[in-house]
């Protein structure tokens, strides 16, 4: 009889805590490494963000916003997108339109938006060799530095001002080698150090050269043609298509940029050091409103 009853309370007793076991089961929600609750924000941006000193400017104000911890990827565009195409990061901020527009159309992409623009200068010492000084026609200039066999240092690293470099040597006809032709296979400071103690020419972001300007000899040689305007998007990598991305936190990255405190910080970043902004916001407009 006893060992009836124990046996009765001991089968009451499990079906109690298997109910509670299933119950707790219910309730459980799945969870994902970048899902909407992870606080992390991973940005591929290219080096002139940084180099420009943007960056620090705008970090503080991104995660006190936001509420997301920004972990930035500064590489040239060519490697952003490629990061972008692999899933890796949740959004990216480049340089680039082409390239641009080709991961957009294969899905990879979403919600291109123009945020700000500067525009590339040549630089070069100033003896001058290539003779390019007050040129208004970029290929041209090209042209003279290859036609004199002055040392010019490119990026050589598929970031868009590589990109743009290239094209510029394509329009001139002229496919750069030689020794008086290097690649650094770096970011832009570097590019721009390198070029200066070896006193070479070299394309960069008007922002990055003004940065570094008091660290420099070279000057700006040639500007104002139409085909060096510089345009930043900020784009949202596609969580259809890569489901491990935080869509929420490459949203609040993209709407802040473009945010009046964004555009903001932006517009003063370098006006009280340089007597002039590094970057020109341009929150609602697109590539037509520049001819493109």
């Amino acid at each position: 009889m006893v060992a009836k009853i124990i046996s009765t309370f001991l089968v009451s007793w499990l079906m109690v805590i298997c109910t509670g076991c299933a119950s707790n089961l219910v309730q459980q929600k799945p969870t994902t490494a970048r899902s909407s609750t992870n606080k992390i924000l991973i940005v591929a941006m290219t080096t002139s963000i940084e180099d420009s000193g943007l960056l620090n400017d705008l970090i503080a104000a991104i995660e006190n916003k936001t509420g997301y911890q920004l972990k930035s990827i500064s590489v040239g565009t060519g490697q952003a997108l490629a990061l972008a195409e692999k899933g890796e990061v949740d959004a990216v901020f480049v340089n680039s339109p082409l390239a641009e527009k080709k991961v957009l159309q294969d899905g990879t992409v979403m919600n291109r938006r123009l945020v700000m623009h500067n525009d590339f200068v040549i630089v070069g010492p100033a003896a001058d060799k290539a003779q390019i000084r007050g040129k208004k026609d970029a290929v041209e200039a090209f042209s003279l530095i290859a036609k004199n066999q002055a040392l010019f240092f490119s990026r050589g690293d598929d970031s868009g001002t590589n990109k743009l470099e290239r094209d510029l040597w394509k329009q001139a006809n002229i496919i750069p080698i030689g020794a008086w032709y290097q690649q650094t296979g770096a970011g832009m400071g570097h590019t721009l150090q390198v070029a200066n103690d070896k006193k070479g020419y070299t394309l960069v972001d008007r922002a990055t050269y003004l940065f570094q300007k008091k660290n420099l000899s070279l000057q700006i040689l040639v500007e104002g043609d139409k085909k060096l305007l510089n345009l930043y998007h900020v784009m949202e990598v596609n969580p259809q298509k890569f489901p491990q991305v935080n869509k929420t936190a490459a949203r609040a990255f993209s709407d802040f940029l473009l945010s009046g405190e964004g555009q903001r910080l932006i517009a003063a970043h370098g006006k009280n050091k340089f007597g002039q902004p590094l970057f020109f916001v341009d929150g609602g407009k697109t590539e037509k409103d520049y001819g493109f």
